[in-house]
């Protein structure tokens, strides 16, 4: 429950461009690749970056399969020599099929302009940001919000607790005339509670104010060591609240959340981008037009309409 990304997070709040896995991130540039690699005229391979494959004079080299790795690699099962043949494969099929388009000229297309020319500008934002994201990163920044927000964390205190939840009022108070009678804790959760964590006897392990819904946590916050709360209501239903311990949250070391603070300082920094080239633009909204549904994709065979 001591999180420090949590008092990472309360140090500012910008907004992420995206936090899609990459896989999202990277929706558009199947298309780009697509187009680089049919259309790109051979060229001598740079170093380090060996031509693997030609698929009808066009290279493949080292970089693509990296590409093609980071779009799609995340759904496939294989390892190792299978996993780069696929991968070769996958680029050559792509090749293959760009060219094959290309015969028909699919590349002259309206439809298939605009999302070339979405893909690229995606693909443009996301290179930039990535960019920006990682030359924000220093040591230096680093300590920095790492000293910022451990001092906000100085002096914060945390309970490691245990509940009982069940659904009304009334069983809350007979749970509680039960324990007050000497009735085991955990036993009673275990038997009782309606909450997940019921099976552990109803420890919730440690947490700040923060990480609880309010009503909770302004009662738990007020007990004492071994003391039981009355009866609590929240959203979720009656709690019964027994302190464990308190303590001041602990501070985590700088190397065992540098993973975190590289994070944010990228997702802060690219926030500020944005938020700096919006000021800066003319931006203008237009009434929309009223939305029009796509086309319908004809399947094989399907009958020209006449």
């Amino acid at each position: 429950m001591t999180s420090f990304s949590l008092v990472a997070r309360r140090l500012a709040h910008p907004p992420t461009p995206d936090r899609r896995n990459r896989r999202g991130r990277l929706c558009g540039l199947a298309a780009a690749l697509l187009v680089q690699l049919a259309l790109a005229a051979p060229v001598r391979a740079a170093d380090g970056d060996p031509v693997i494959a030609r698929v009808n004079g066009t290279e493949i080299r080292a970089s693509d399969l990296a590409i093609a790795e980071e779009d799609v690699g995340s759904n496939l099962p294989m390892t190792g020599e299978a996993r780069h043949e696929y991968l070769t494969k996958y680029l050559s099929d792509m090749i293959l099929v760009a060219q094959a388009a290309e015969a028909k000229k699919v590349q002259d297309r309206e439809d298939f302009k605009r999302r070339l020319a979405y893909s690229r500008g995606k693909l443009l934002m996301e290179t930039m940001l990535q960019q920006e994201g990682k030359a924000s990163i220093s040591e230096g920044a680093l300590h920095q919000l790492y000293d910022e927000a451990t001092k906000q964390m100085a002096g914060e205190k945390e309970l490691h607790a245990s509940h009982i939840l069940v659904d009304t009022e009334d069983e809350a108070k007979a749970i509680l005339a039960e324990l007050k009678k000497g009735g085991d804790f955990a036993a009673i959760a275990k038997q009782k509670s309606k909450d997940p964590g019921a099976a552990n006897g109803g420890d919730l392990g440690y947490f700040t104010q923060d990480q609880m819904v309010p009503e909770f946590a302004q009662a738990a916050f007020k007990l004492e060591p071994g003391q039981l709360s009355d009866p609590v209501k929240t959203q979720f239903g009656w709690h019964v609240i027994k302190v464990e311990e308190k303590r001041d949250r602990p501070i985590p070391e700088f190397d065992k959340v540098r993973d975190q603070l590289e994070s944010f300082l990228a997702r802060r920094t690219q926030a500020d981008l944005i938020n700096k080239l919006r000021a800066q633009a003319n931006i203008e909204k237009v009434e929309a037009a009223p939305e029009l549904a796509p086309a319908p994709v004809p399947s094989p065979g399907t009958p020209k309409q006449k």
